[in-house]
């Protein structure tokens, strides 16, 4: 059962993280009440990270209806390597030693604007004692793997009201279960990790043999970060040739394969590769099997761009760990609160991502960030802080997206005749708007607010 109280504290907590641009919760609450208050909510019996995503759920269902939307899913992990101490109820983590957990998103992109339009959902984990070493044995349903398909049918049910949905992965989420259990209303496009058998006796790596170049164009292919697989890569484009076609993929056999699930499907391929790779860089490859069609250049050159789309969950993860919130550096140490914690976290990231998005004109409605209720009231707050000049009024449409930034930015004292305003400008200006709507609020249940046209 909703309860208001507890929902405004959580919305009060996630603007506090967006204004402080931090999770340490001494820095978040302000003071030695605003900390307490927070610690409070974090181990309330009643609020658990479900509880945390919904109201951002919500939201995202709202301004995802009637558009193209890709769901972009992954997984990321939170590792207390070298901060283990007095850490309570965490599993190993990837290296099967440290304590850590894994968040595994599922966040929607507007699939023709580009823009993040917010989270779907999202599963926070840890793992028992020995539980990756016993993986083989498990049934489907035990297994971490099966929340790719769980995201997809999250992505589904959530976002039953959008035109259509396009659920990307990357290497990880090549389940064959995937594919076969996916939901009606959801489209797939995954970045192809299995040498799957075909039904003509050939494997997946070698199904584009013979087929010619639909089209050459270029990709831009993001930094890989030192530690990764395969070592640091600069962000560079990438010229590339462009293959596509039908494959018949045959269901795995042995301990990997589900007799549930039929025997064959019939997938779309989409293969990448690029020409004349600098020196010393590895040659971009990209085998994406899609339910999408792939008949012809424009179409397999959709399901590239798409694909690209999926970088954008990486930026979440950026803003959300070392990069910008820093979760890693939390001292909470109970393993129920560091999961609240990081699904409000994950809320603020998303809001903080929007925000940089729109300092750039973003389309986007207001009403993606806060309340289509609170938008009069943005609209008065943001009419005195517009100068006599074109230069000093806000020049984007009211209720979009770009112009709550613009007022965001100038309430962060952000000086419109110079340089974009940069995070710390922008989560002033947050807590500066979030104080004047309490007060705002009042003016306008009191009814003396005045209209301030469109």
């Amino acid at each position: 059962m909703a309860d208001i109280r507890r929902d405004n504290r959580g919305e009060w907590f996630i603007d506090r993280i967006v204004t402080a641009h931090s999770l340490v919760l001494k820095t978040v609450g302000g003071d030695r009440a605003g900390e307490a208050a927070i610690n409070r909510y974090l181990g309330n019996d009643h609020v658990d990270p479900a509880t945390i995503l919904a109201p951002a759920v919500a939201r995202t269902r709202a301004a995802a209806e009637g558009r193209r939307v890709v769901v972009a899913q992954d997984t990321t992990e939170v590792s207390f390597a070298g901060r283990a101490r007095r850490r309570k109820g965490l599993g190993p983590g990837g290296d099967g030693v440290s304590p850590g957990f894994f968040i595994h998103p599922q966040i929607a992109i507007d699939a023709d604007a580009e823009a993040v339009l917010g989270i779907v959902g999202g599963e926070i984990w840890t793992r028992e004692e020995g539980k990756a070493g016993d993986r083989r044995r498990r049934g489907s349903e035990d297994k971490e793997s099966r929340r790719w398909l769980t995201g997809a049918e999250v992505a589904g049910d959530a976002l039953e009201g959008a035109a259509q949905i396009i659920v990307i992965g990357d290497r990880e989420s090549d389940i064959y279960g995937l594919f076969a259990g996916r939901p009606d209303n959801v489209e797939l496009v995954v970045r192809a990790a299995q040498d799957r058998t075909l039904a003509n006796g050939t494997g997946l790596k070698q199904a584009d043999a013979g087929w010619e170049p639909l089209v050459g164009c270029l990709v831009a292919v993001a930094a890989r970060p030192a530690g990764a697989k395969g070592g640091p890569q600069p962000a560079r484009t990438a010229r590339v040739e462009v293959r596509a076609g039908t494959i018949d993929v045959l269901r795995p056999r042995g301990r990997r394969a589900n007799r549930l699930d039929p025997e064959q499907i019939t997938l779309g391929l989409v293969v990448v590769s690029e020409i004349d790779a600098p020196a010393g860089v590895e040659p971009l490859l990209w085998r994406l099997s899609t339910t999408l069609p792939v008949a012809t250049a424009e179409e397999a050159l959709e399901i590239v761009r798409l694909y690209r789309l999926r970088w954008r969950i990486e930026e979440v993860f950026r803003v959300l760990k070392k990069d910008g919130l820093d979760l890693e550096a939390s001292q909470v140490t109970e393993a129920e609160r560091l999961f609240n914690l990081a699904a409000a976290g994950l809320v603020a990231s998303v809001r903080i991502l929007q925000l940089v998005d729109a300092r750039n004109g973003s389309t986007r409605p207001a009403s993606d960030v806060i309340d289509a209720a609170e938008i009069p009231m943005v609209a008065a707050i943001g009419a005195g802080l517009e100068g006599a000049t074109r230069r000093q009024q806000n020049p984007w449409p009211q209720g979009s997206l770009a112009w709550l930034a613009w007022i965001v930015a100038r309430l962060g004292g952000w000086n419109c005749y110079y340089r974009e305003p940069g995070p710390k400008t922008m989560a002033n200006g947050w807590r500066r708007l979030a104080e004047r709507l309490a007060c705002v609020a009042t003016l306008h249940q009191a009814g003396l607010l005045k209209p301030v046209p469109s």
